[in-house]
């Protein structure tokens, strides 16, 4: 991917190197269901949310826990990463007041290492990258992308692109109320299916706008394809447990999650991402 030149964004706030521990403020709702997706992407347990200060009542107050460090300087995947975010944002402000009539906001990036505090609760690096919609915030880890190369085999900065961009899918669920809908609907695992599968095609009409810039390699659809196909329930499930339980599934299989990805991409609209139906 050529993202060299993108610009860079300045909602990303770099907590690397900066102690994690504590309580969280807020959290319940379906920003703990947002992070125990991401738990159950990386075949983790979805109850380690609830030790060590996970999830409390928003009436608490953050416990004043010392910083350990001083944030870490940009790097290289800083650089990606801000990259990556000014696209999405340059995308999305476009492409969400043209489609629909909601009103775009930008969301922001969180870096971090180990442990951090969010509005939904006490992330931590084992869940994987997630979204709360409590503070409008995408958290990652890059040692995420280094077990998305070793251990899913999906390797490519477009892999990586991708994994941003599902989440930053979820803040446009944010916005359009997908979410609030979902979670007083009380529909389960289907639900949470449904909510992860517009994400990857969310994600698709962003690669729809960035090879519209020109931003695209001939190879990084592929990427993106494998890393989708990668983290879906079935392949985490036969890698974790060795068997595929169809009716536990949160995120969609692999098949589902390439296809709704695809359908995103080549259609670059919204309407095409109706997996609620």
């Amino acid at each position: 991917m050529r993202w060299q030149d993108l610009r860079q964004s300045s909602n990303v706030e770099d907590r690397r190197g900066i102690s994690g521990r504590g309580i969280a403020i807020g959290g319940g709702g379906l920003g703990v269901i947002i992070i125990a997706l991401a738990v159950l992407l990386c075949g983790g347990d979805p109850s380690t949310l609830f030790q060590s200060g996970g999830p409390i009542d928003s009436q608490q107050v953050q416990s004043p826990a010392a910083n350990s460090a001083a944030p870490a300087q940009p790097d290289e995947n800083s650089r990606f990463a801000r990259a990556i975010m000014g696209s999405l944002e340059d995308g999305w402000k476009q492409i969400l007041p043209q489609q629909t009539r909601v009103r775009y906001q930008d969301p922001k990036l969180v870096l971090y290492t180990g442990q951090v505090r969010s509005a939904c609760g006490l992330g931590d690096a084992a869940m994987g990258p997630f979204y709360c919609p409590g503070d409008m915030n995408l958290y990652l880890d890059f040692a995420f992308f280094d077990e998305l190369r070793r251990e899913f085999k999906a390797p490519g900065d477009f892999a990586q692109a991708y994994v941003i961009a599902h989440e930053f899918g979820h803040h446009i669920q944010n916005l359009m109320g997908t979410m609030d809908r979902l979670q007083a609907s009380n529909a389960g695992n289907k639900g949470s299916v449904a909510l992860e599968l517009q994400a990857d095609c969310y994600a698709g009409i962003w690669a729809n706008f960035a090879a519209k810039q020109g931003r695209l390699d001939a190879s990084d659809p592929e990427e993106a394809i494998r890393a989708a196909s990668s983290v879906g329930d079935d392949m985490i499930q036969r890698r974790t447990q060795g068997y595929v339980v169809p009716d536990s599934f949160t995120h969609g299989s692999s098949q589902q999650r390439v296809e709704w990805f695809m359908r995103g991409m080549k259609s670059g609209n919204m309407t095409n991402c109706q997996t609620f139906r």
